[in-house]
């Protein structure tokens, strides 16, 4: 049984509070708030160790490096927003339902990943600041 450190309840702590996908880069930053020495391969050992035991999942995305979320959020079905500007990932609730009619005929579909692509809510806020700003430097 491994025993828990400072850096890994630091890690829990930022996944939990974030209650998003996160990227070990992610986690490092938000880590060195409470334990400025953290780096990088104590995150990437720790991601090892609560895979093992359970408690997170990852969360992979076509063409991306796997983020990772905490267990109890990743038990039930959800899908993902993926922020093109600032690269951050998203739950999102709710799901389309049956993607029978999407398969071809006699397929039978076993599950199913949806990820949306676009702006976040904070990107989006500041594009409209920076294209304001840019109409009323005019």
């Amino acid at each position: 049984m491994e025993r828990t450190t400072r850096q890994r309840s630091a890690i829990r702590a930022a996944m939990e509070a974030a209650a998003r996908p996160l990227s070990p880069q992610e986690i490092l930053d938000a880590v060195r708030t409470s334990v400025p020495e953290t780096g990088i391969a104590t995150v990437y050992r720790n991601i090892k160790l609560l895979l093992a035991d359970g408690t997170i999942q990852p969360v992979t995305l076509p063409g991306e490096n796997p983020r990772y979320e905490m267990a109890q959020l990743a038990h039930h079905h959800h899908h993902h927003f993926h922020c093109v500007p600032c690269d951050r990932v998203f739950d999102v609730e709710g799901c389309p339902g049956t993607m029978e009619h999407l398969a071809p005929a006699g397929f039978v579909i076993d599950h199913h990943e949806l990820t949306l692509y676009g702006v976040c809510a904070d990107c989006a806020a500041a594009r409209k600041d920076k294209t304001a700003r840019k109409r009323g430097a005019h």
